[in-house]
């Protein structure tokens, strides 16, 4: 049983601890509401390029190598990344050594130099990370989509940023950028593992002194068009395959409908026995990869379908997938159909929640963009209770034809093949 205690320190600062007596590891997660959604069109790109320079060195370890040897040398994992929302830092280790982890994101977190020297070396690691990225048609197509879902506004900027601001970066850039919103209220400690709250509560106020703060961040609130047009967009790459993303515009991750949109998720492409699947790959043999997704932020949201598919039949995979989206809208999901997708859900929740890791990142989540976590049982509960009717209803309601974004990369000169399939 999942049981998370949370408290909130004087300056404001946040804890929330997941006892797991069945494990010896324990997962300390420092989680900040400092994400990609936070820049502005001058600094796109500032919230990752900080997570790399929080690794560089501080005052108690000074290197990149000296980070490194410090968790490698107790076999403990660390590692951080940055979303649209969020950034975190996280050190995986045996129960013995989590003050050790602490003082290390304590010392990358509070004493970053940022020195020049470290910041024109990362300069150069991030470009070749975006040029990876570039080279990846399925990377270049999700940007895209983004970009059209969720345009003129940050959630629809790549995470890696633009390479002219990324390559003319200052020491003044990082600095401004932490203080603004890396600050007390708009962080958490999560840990989970075989800890107590008061344990972590004492490490925190040892090693995590931040100043009182009261403000929390306040991203840019997305609302989507009232009127809306089917969005279709081709990027002519020479590749093997042609990579697609169909999707539609849904709601932020509090909105009581995210259940039934995952529902809807897991029954179009949520597995190898999903609708998707069976029609597309099984069927007629046209993608290795089909899949669906409900992604949800914290005010916003869309529904995505992505497949790699064959070049020469592009044109029939579109229309496989668009029947499988009508076809959900006309007939309510047959029960044991319906049973099988919650159960998978579940299921998957019970394996997640093996991992200290997964668990502390995941309290964090809840608690930092929602400011409250729901219990597992609640969240069971809620999945359980979605009826066929509110799946189908749900699809009525979001897949329409124009409400669509579509985005293709593939050798193809022109949009107008694709724009012929519709719901």
């Amino acid at each position: 049983m999942i049981n998370v205690k949370k408290t909130k320190l004087n300056n404001n600062l946040r804890i929330a601890v997941t006892p797991m007596k069945s494990t010896e590891a324990v997962s300390v997660f420092v989680m900040a509401k400092a994400g990609a959604r936070y820049e502005t069109k001058s600094n796109l790109g500032i919230a990752h390029f900080l997570e790399h320079m929080f690794f560089k060195g501080g005052d108690r370890y000074k290197t990149p190598r000296d980070v490194a040897e410090a968790v490698d040398g107790v076999g403990g994992k660390f590692n951080a990344f940055t979303s649209n929302e969020t950034v975190g830092y996280y050190i995986k280790v045996a129960k013995e050594n989590v003050e050790l982890a602490f003082d290390v994101l304590s010392d990358m977190l509070l004493n970053s130099k940022f020195k020049q020297e470290d910041i024109e070396r990362e300069q150069g690691v991030i470009v070749e990370e975006y040029n990876m990225y570039q080279d990846n048609p399925q990377s270049v197509m999700y940007d895209e989509f983004q970009r059209m879902m969720y345009q003129g506004h940050p959630l629809g900027e790549e995470i890696l940023g633009d390479m002219k601001f990324v390559k003319s970066t200052t020491k003044k850039d990082f600095v401004d950028y932490k203080k603004k919103l890396y600050t007390a209220s708009n962080m958490i400690v999560s840990v989970a593992g075989n800890i107590t709250l008061a344990e972590v509560k004492k490490l925190t106020q040892k090693y995590l002194p931040l100043k009182k703060n009261t403000k929390k961040n306040v991203a840019i609130p997305y609302k989507f068009p009232k009127t809306s047009k089917k969005q279709v967009k081709v990027i002519n790459k020479k590749t093997e395959q042609a990579h697609m993303a169909i999707g539609v515009p849904t709601f932020g991750g509090q909105d009581p409908l995210k259940y039934p949109a995952d529902i809807l998720s897991v029954i179009l492409g949520g597995g190898m026995s999903s609708r998707l699947f069976t029609s597309v790959r099984e069927r007629h043999g046209l993608a290795y990869y089909v899949n669906a997704q409900n992604v949800a932020y914290a005010d916003a949201g869309n529904f995505v379908v992505t497949a790699g598919v064959n070049i020469n039949k592009t044109e029939l995979a579109i229309k496989l997938i668009m029947a499988e989206l009508k076809e959900i809208t006309l007939s309510p999901v047959p029960a044991k159909e319906l049973k099988k997708a919650k159960q998978a859900i579940i299921g998957g929740m019970a394996l997640h929640l093996e991992s200290s890791d997964t668990v502390a990142n995941g309290v964090a989540t809840q608690e930092l963009l929602f400011d409250k976590i729901e219990t597992i049982a609640e969240i069971k509960r809620k999945y359980r209770a979605v009826t066929a009717e509110q799946v189908q209803k749900l699809a009525q309601r979001i897949f329409k034809d124009e409400k669509l974004v579509v985005s293709i990369i593939g050798p193809f000169k022109n949009d107008a093949p694709f724009r012929v399939a519709q719901l």
